[in-house]
C-alpha cells in the first residue's frame, strides 16, 4: 500500500462521527475529499461555491465502453456529492437571498430538485395537487422553498440586467457561457409555464396554521441512512430547523406580492392582490420582529412596493385592506356561503377579473362536492356553470358540454336565472357591436335548442332579447318556433335518469341513424343516441357505419364500457373526431374530442388520458397546417404539453405510436434540440425508438458547427441507421448440396423498420435536420464497393467512411431511400441548391445525363440570381473550362480578362437554362 493510500485509510478510520471545532462547511469539504477523492479547490472556499463543485461533479456525464456519452450514473459517489451539496445549503439555513446571489439558475434548480427528491416528494407530482397540511413538515417546506424560488426567479428575470463587459474572447469560455444561457432560458420557460400552479401552492400555504421544519445537516444524514435506522424521526413534527407559521407566511406573502406586482403590468386589477400581500407582510414583520433569523425581508424594498401599490390602486384609504375576489371566493368555499359565491361570479361577469382557469377550477370543486352526496349543491353548480358559460360567450369561447348537461331538463327557474346572468353581464350603453352580436347569437341558439315553446317565449319576450335582435330577426325566429312539428315536452315528463329520455314518436330509427351518420355536432349526436336507445335497447349503434374506425388499442377499452349508450357515444365521438382530423377539419375534430374528453373524465382515467393524447396530436396537426406553415412558432403551452407526453409515466394507458412519432418530429421541426439532447429522460430514450432517433438527430445537428472530434453523436446516429438498413442473413442448402445466402429485406436488427424510418423523416421540415439525415444516407450510398460516381452532399465529412460488415447492408434499399428523401426534401424547398445537386448527382450516377444537366443548371441558377452572379465554388466544383478560357488578346489587364470570361459563362449558362426551364 502506498503512503498516500495509507494516510487516506488512517484518516478515514480515525475520522470522528461529529464535526471538529471548525465551521460546518470546512468539515463538509474535508468529508467530500475523503469520500469522493476530489481535488481540493481554492484554500478557503466560501460555502456556496462548495455547492457548485459538488453538483458539477455529480452531474458529469459518463462514457461507456463504446465511447457513448451516458447520463450521470446513480452511484454511491454521486449520491454522496448531492447530499453534501444539500448539507452546505442546510448550513446556510436555506436562505434564498444568499443562494440566489451566488448560484446560477441551473445550479439552484438542480439543488432544489435534489431537495424535493430527498424530501420524498413523488417525482412527476404536480405540487398544486398536493395537500400541504397532510405532508411531513420538512416535505411541505421543501415544496414551499421550490415554489418560492420559482416565482422569485420569474420576477428577477423581468428586471433589466447590466451586461458585463466581456474580456478577451476564449472559445471554451464562450461556449460554456452560451450553454448556461440556453439552459437558463429553458428552465425559465418551464417556470413561467408553471407560474400559476406555483402561485396556487403558495396561496394554499398561507392557510396552514402549523409550524414547519426545514432540513438540517442532521436530518439529511438520517435520510441518507438505511430506512430501518431512521425510526421515523425525519417525518415527525419536531425534526429539523423550526420555521414558525408567522415566519413562513411572512416570506410567502412577500414573494407573492412581488409576483402579483410584476403581473400588474399586464392586468392592473392584480395590483390589489400585491397590495394585500405586502401590507400583510408588514403586519407579520411587526409581529415577529425584523431581527428574525429565518425571515429576512428587505424592508426598504417592501416600503417601496407598498408605496407603489398605494399609487397604482384606486382605494381612497391607503391603509385599508380590501379582500380580493380570490380571498372572498376561498372564504365562501370554506364557509359554505354559496349564495355569496354566485354573487361574486355574477359581478365578475361584467369586470372579467377572474381567469377562466380559476373559474373552471371552482366549478370542478363544486361538482366534486356535489358528487360526494351534497345534493343541495346541484343548483349552485348550475348557477356557477351558467355564469361561466355566459362569460365564455362574451369572450368568444366555445360553450362547454357541462352547461348542456345541466340544461338537459330546462324549467322556468333555470331560464329566469339564465336571463338574469345575461342581463347583468353586458352594459348595453357601452358594449361593442361585436359583444352584442355574441350575446344575441347565444340567446337565439338557446331558443332553437328548447322544445318547450313556453320557455322559448320567456326568452323571446325578454327585454334583453328584444333590444339585441332586430324586429325581422325576432319575427323570423318566432315563426320558426311556431311552425316546428309538435314534440313531446321533455320538461313536463318525469325523467328517471339522464339516459332514460323518451324519444320522439314522429321520427323513425332509420331517419335517426341517417342523421347520426351525417352529424358532426357533439350535442346533436348525444341527443340522437338518447332517442335511439329510447326506441330499442338491442342495437349497437357504433356499428352502423363502416367508416367509423378507432385504433385497435383504443377499441378494446371503449368496447369494454358496460353501459350501451355511453359505449356508443364514446366510440362514435372518437371515430368522428379521428375522421375529421384525417380530412383536416380540425374545428369539428376539436369539438368532438372535447365532448368525448368531458364524457370519459367522469368514469375512466384511462380513456381520459387517451383523449388528452389525441387532443395533443390534433393541436400539433392544427398548428402545423396553420400558423406553422408561415413559420410562426407554436405557443409555449403546446411545447410544454408535448414534453409532458414524452415524459408520461402513467401505466396501462393504450398508446398510439403515431403520437410519439409526431411529438418527436414536432420538437425537431421547431428546433427544441436542447430538450431532446439534454433533458429527455433516459428511460424514454431506451424504450421509444422515435425518441432515441430524435435525440441522436438533435445532438448531431447541434454539434455540426463544432470540430470533428466532438461529433461522437454523429457516429452513434450512423450506427443506428446502418442497423436499420441492414438485413438478416440466413444460409440455406440447395438441392445440389451447395449453401446459398438468403437476405431478408425487412430486418428487425434495428430500432425500427426502414419504411418506418422513411415515414418519420417525411414528417420533418427543418432544413438542417433534413440535410443531416440526407447526407447520412448519401454517405451510406457512397460506401458500397461497386460505386462508380459518388454523390455529393453537405456535411458528408462527419460520417464514418467504412462499415465493418459491408455485406449486411441492403444497398438497393439505401439507393431507393436516397431517391425518396431528396424528392421529399425538394417538396419542402425546391430552391435548396445542395439538394438540387444531390438530385443531379443521382441522375448522373444512373446515366440519365439530360435530367442531371437540368438539375445542375437549376442549382446554379438559384444560387446566382440566374447566373447574374458567380456560382459559388461549392455548387460547381469542377466546371462546362472552355467557356472560362482567356481571350486571344492575352495582353488585356487581368480584371478585363476575368470579366470577359464571366460574361461568356453567364451567356452560355443562361442560354442552356432557357432550354431546360
Amino acid at each position: 500500500m502506498s503512503a498516500e493510500a495509507a494516510d487516506r485509510e488512517a484518516a478515514t478510520s480515525s475520522r470522528p462521527c461529529t464535526p471538529p471545532q471548525t465551521s460546518w462547511f470546512e468539515f463538509l469539504l474535508e468529508e467530500a475529499l475523503l469520500e469522493t477523492h476530489l481535488k481540493k479547490p481554492c484554500p478557503d472556499p466560501p460555502p456556496v461555491q462548495l455547492i457548485v463543485q459538488f453538483l458539477e461533479q455529480a452531474s458529469k456525464p459518463s462514457v461507456n465502453e463504446q465511447n457513448q456519452v451516458q447520463p450521470p450514473p446513480d452511484n454511491k459517489r454521486n449520491r454522496i456529492l448531492k447530499l453534501l451539496a444539500l448539507k452546505v445549503a442546510a448550513h446556510l439555513k436555506w436562505d434564498l437571498d444568499v443562494l440566489e446571489k451566488s448560484l446560477s439558475v441551473p445550479v439552484l434548480n438542480m439543488l432544489l430538485n435534489e431537495l424535493l427528491c430527498i424530501s420524498k416528494v413523488p417525482p412527476g407530482t404536480k405540487h398544486v395537487d398536493v395537500d400541504l397540511s397532510s405532508l411531513p413538515p420538512t416535505t411541505a417546506m421543501a415544496i414551499l422553498l421550490y415554489n418560492r424560488w420559482a416565482i422569485r426567479t420569474i420576477v428577477q428575470s423581468s428586471f433589466p440586467v447590466k451586461q458585463v463587459k466581456p474580456g478577451p474572447p476564449q472559445l471554451s469560455v464562450m461556449n460554456q457561457i452560451q450553454q448556461e444561457k440556453e439552459l437558463t432560458e429553458n428552465i425559465l420557460k418551464v417556470l413561467k409555464e408553471q407560474a400559476a400552479d406555483s402561485i396556487l401552492v403558495l396561496e394554499a400555504a398561507l392557510k396552514l396554521n402549523k409550524d414547519l421544519y426545514v432540513h438540517t445537516i442532521r436530518t439529511l444524514d438520517l435520510l441518507a441512512m438505511e430506512p430501518g435506522m431512521v425510526n421515523g424521526e425525519t417525518e415527525s413534527s419536531t425534526a429539523g430547523l423550526k420555521i414558525s407559521t408567522e415566519e413562513m407566511q411572512c416570506q410567502v406573502c412577500y414573494d407573492l406580492g412581488a409576483v402579483y406586482f410584476q403581473q400588474g403590468s399586464t392586468n392592473a386589477a392584480v395590483y390589489e392582490n400585491a397590495k394585500e400581500k405586502f401590507f400583510r407582510t408588514k403586519e407579520l414583520i411587526s409581529k415577529i420582529g425584523s431581527s428574525s433569523l429565518h425571515c429576512t425581508i428587505d424592508e426598504k424594498r417592501l416600503a417601496g412596493y407598498c408605496q407603489a401599490c398605494g399609487v397604482l390602486t384606486s382605494s381612497s384609504n391607503s391603509t385599508s385592506q380590501q379582500s380580493t375576489p380570490y380571498s372572498q371566493i376561498h372564504c365562501c368555499m370554506r364557509c359554505g356561503n354559496y349564495q355569496e359565491l354566485v354573487k361574486i361570479f355574477l359581478e365578475d361577469n361584467l369586470t372579467l377579473s377572474l381567469p377562466v382557469q380559476f373559474r373552471q377550477s371552482v366549478l370542478r370543486e363544486l361538482f366534486q362536492k356535489a358528487q360526494q352526496g351534497n345534493d343541495a349543491l346541484d343548483e349552485i353548480c348550475f348557477r356557477i356553470c351558467t355564469c361561466n358559460t355566459v362569460c365564455d360567450v362574451m369572450q368568444g369561447r366555445a360553450i362547454g358540454i357541462q352547461f348542456n348537461q345541466l340544461f338537459l331538463k330546462p324549467n322556468k327557474e333555470k331560464i329566469d336565472f339564465l336571463l338574469e346572468v345575461c342581463s347583468r353581464s353586458i352594459n348595453l350603453e357601452h358594449a361593442s357591436e361585436s359583444l352584442k352580436r355574441k350575446m344575441a347569437a347565444f340567446l337565439k341558439n338557446m331558443c332553437l335548442s328548447l322544445e318547450d315553446l313556453q320557455l322559448v317565449f320567456m326568452i323571446s319576450s325578454h327585454e334583453l332579447f328584444i333590444t339585441l335582435l332586430k324586429d325581422d330577426e325576432r319575427k323570423l325566429l318566432i315563426d320558426q318556433m311556431r311552425k316546428r312539428s309538435p314534440r313531446i315536452n321533455l320538461c313536463t315528463k318525469p325523467v328517471t335518469s339522464f339516459y332514460d329520455i323518451p324519444a320522439s314518436a314522429s321520427v323513425n330509427i332509420g331517419q335517426l341513424e341517417h342523421q347520426l351518420i351525417l352529424s358532426v355536432d357533439p350535442w346533436r349526436i348525444r341527443q340522437i343516441l338518447i332517442e335511439l336507445h329510447g326506441m330499442t335497447s338491442e342495437r349497437q349503434f357504433w356499428t352502423i357505419s363502416s367508416k367509423w374506425e378507432v385504433p385497435n388499442v383504443y377499441g378494446s377499452v371503449i368496447l369494454g364500457i358496460k353501459d350501451n349508450l355511453t359505449r356508443d357515444l364514446v366510440y362514435i365521438l372518437m371515430a368522428k373526431g379521428l375522421h375529421c382530423s384525417a380530412i383536416k377539419d380540425f374545428v369539428h375534430a376539436k369539438q368532438l374530442f372535447a365532448a368525448c374528453l368531458e364524457l370519459v373524465t367522469e368514469f375512466s382515467p384511462k380513456l381520459r388520458q387517451v383523449m388528452l393524447n389525441e387532443m395533443l396530436l390534433l393541436d400539433i396537426y392544427t398548428h402545423e397546417a396553420g400558423a406553422g406553415v408561415s413559420g410562426e412558432r407554436p405557443p409555449s403551452d403546446l411545447i410544454s404539453r408535448v414534453r409532458g407526453y414524452l415524459e408520461m409515466r402513467v401505466p396501462d394507458i393504450p398508446l398510439r405510436q403515431v403520437v410519439a412519432e409526431e411529438c418527436v418530429a414536432f420538437m425537431l421541426n421547431w428546433r427544441e434540440n436542447e430538450y431532446l439532447t439534454m433533458q429527455v429522460p433516459l428511460l424514454l430514450v431506451q424504450t421509444n425508438p422515435y425518441v432515441k432517433l430524435g435525440q441522436l438527430l438533435a445532438a448531431t445537428c447541434k454539434e455540426l458547427p463544432g470540430p470533428k472530434e466532438s461529433r461522437r453523436t454523429a457516429k452513434d446516429l450512423w450506427e443506428v441507421v446502418v442497423q436499420i438498413c441492414s438485413v438478416s442473413n440466413q444460409h440455406k442448402r440447395g438441392n445440389d448440396g451447395r449453401v446459398s445466402l438468403i437476405k431478408h429485406r425487412e430486418s428487425t436488427l434495428g430500432i425500427m423498420y426502414r419504411n418506418e424510418l422513411l415515414s418519420f423523416i417525411k414528417k420533418l421540415r427543418e432544413p438542417l435536420v433534413l440535410t443531416t439525415i440526407l447526407s447520412l444516407f448519401v454517405k451510406l450510398h457512397n460506401v458500397r464497393e461497386d460505386i462508380v460516381n459518388d454523390i455529393a452532399a453537405e456535411h458528408i465529412s462527419i460520417w464514418p467512411s467504412t462499415i465493418p460488415n459491408l455485406q449486411s447492408v441492403d444497398f438497393e434499399a439505401v439507393a431507393v431511400t436516397v431517391k425518396e428523401l431528396v424528392s421529399y426534401a425538394l417538396t419542402i424547398n425546391s430552391n435548396n441548391h445542395f439538394w438540387l445537386i444531390i438530385q443531379a448527382d443521382i441522375y448522373f450516377a444512373t446515366n440519365q445525363y439530360s435530367a442531371a444537366l437540368h438539375y445542375y443548371l437549376q442549382a446554379g441558377a438559384v444560387c446566382s440570381d440566374f447566373f447574374n452572379k458567380m456560382v459559388p465554388p461549392d455548387v460547381y466544383t469542377d466546371q462546362i473550362k472552355a467557356i472560362g478560357q482567356t481571350e486571344l488578346n492575352a495582353s488585356n489587364p487581368e480584371e478585363v480578362l476575368q470579366l470577359a470570361a464571366q460574361r461568356r459563362k453567364k451567356k452560355f449558362l443562361q442560354a442552356m437554362a432557357k432550354l431546360y426551364f
